[in-house]
């Protein structure tokens, strides 16, 4: 039985370990070669540590546990030239590109607009919401030239359907990758090429699992716990979790890029255990 990506090829944004993670191994699961990149160094301000050069190895050594081809790159999504190179010398290996997770982003410490420090604004745009759309920039033209169509999937968040208040860095950038997911539709959807958009809840990985996050759910006491966090977190869903798991974001992932859903575009789904019902 082959698999639902079966010969495709994917490039994965901030594969070293969580969502980006859980997408490599899904897809090449489902019989798709991947090329991985990660920035693989901490970034000032941003109150958890980055991936590491040795998680993206280990991302790398899944995928080929499980019998397909895989490139990893350290880079940077700010970095237009080197992330299209790249693209450039993976598609040159792999001989085509057809799927693209822009999945790299950071969360940061909550803030007011006029207490934040210009540069976090800055770090938190020119990642989350230029970085997606460098990503796209480096691959669309080899998705093209392909001529079989393709798909492009950009994590939001549930921060890109509805504002919360303390992080409007975070919000601003999520919402633009809605617009930016919507755009791309409408240019690309006549040459088979499909753009959505993926909006999470809280996911069980470093980006939400830290005292920052602790402290930002639980902002009536001095030295929130982890489980003050979970505690806190569990009254914003529907369903009765605190969050999901990065496979749970995979597997969304993979029905967006997979043929079963040919006829979708310009969507956001949300993967949200109903946080937005509320």
């Amino acid at each position: 039985m082959t698999g639902r990506v079966e010969g495709k090829v994917a490039f994965i944004t901030g594969a070293a370990r969580g969502q980006g993670r859980a997408h490599a191994i899904t897809l090449a699961r489902e019989g798709s070669d991947i090329i991985a990149v990660d920035i693989c160094e901490d970034i000032p301000g941003v109150p958890y540590p980055g991936g590491t050069r040795e998680e993206l190895a280990d991302t790398a050594n899944a995928v080929e546990a499980l019998g397909k081809r895989v490139i990893t790159a350290v880079a940077d999504v700010r970095d237009l030239p080197t992330l299209t190179a790249v693209v450039d010398q993976g598609v040159a290996e792999f001989g085509r590109l057809d799927i693209v997770a822009a999945n790299a982003g950071i969360a940061a410490a909550p803030t007011t607009a006029s207490g934040m420090d210009y540069s976090v604004w800055q770090d938190m745009i020119d990642i989350n919401l230029n970085g997606a759309y460098h990503t796209c920039r480096a691959a669309i033209p080899h998705i093209q030239a392909g001529g079989r169509g393709g798909a492009i999937v950009i994590t939001s968040s549930v921060a890109g359907l509805h504002p919360f208040a303390n992080i409007p860095h975070y919000v601003t950038s999520k919402h633009g990758v809605v617009g930016l997911t919507k755009s791309l539709a409408l240019e690309l959807g006549p040459e088979g090429i499909r753009v959505n958009s993926i909006h999470p809840t809280q996911v069980a990985t470093p980006m939400a699992d830290n005292e920052a996050t602790w402290r930002m759910f639980r902002p009536d006491l001095e030295a929130p716990t982890r489980e003050d966090f979970l505690e806190a977190a569990r009254t914003l869903q529907v369903l009765p979790t605190p969050w999901v798991e990065p496979e749970d974001i995979a597997n969304a992932l993979l029905f967006l890029v997979s043929d079963d859903a040919r006829f979708i575009t310009g969507a956001a789904l949300p993967v949200d255990a109903g946080a937005l019902l509320k």
